[in-house]
C-alpha cells in the first residue's frame, strides 16, 4: 500500500528525506497525519509526529529534518 502524500510540499519533502534515511512511516488518525519511526527497531527508538496542519509548516518541516539528521540510532542497522 502506498503512503499518502502530505498536502504541504515542505512537509512532504521532509517526510521523503526521513524515508530516504531509513525511517518508517505509519499513518495515524486524529491530530497527527502520521508518525515517523527511526531505523532502530528498539523500544527507545526515536519517533516524530507529523502534524496535518501545523501553525508553521516551514518550521515543522525543518524540525522533522533536524530530528532525522540528529538521530543517535541512524547507523544502528549498518
Amino acid at each position: 500500500m502506498a503512503r499518502p502524500e502530505h498536502p504541504n510540499k515542505e512537509i512532504e519533502a521532509a517526510v521523503k528525506h526521513a524515508i530516504s534515511k531509513g525511517w518508517r512511516f505509519k499513518g495515524s488518525k486524529g491530530h497527527a497525519w502520521g508518525r515517523l519511526f527511526c531505523p532502530a527497531k528498539v523500544r527507545d527508538g526515536c519517533q516524530i509526529s507529523v502534524w496535518s496542519t501545523p501553525k508553521s509548516p516551514f518550521d515543522h518541516a525543518r524540525q522533522i529534518r533536524r530530528r532525522v539528521d540528529k538521530c543517535p540510532h541512524a547507523f544502528a542497522n549498518q
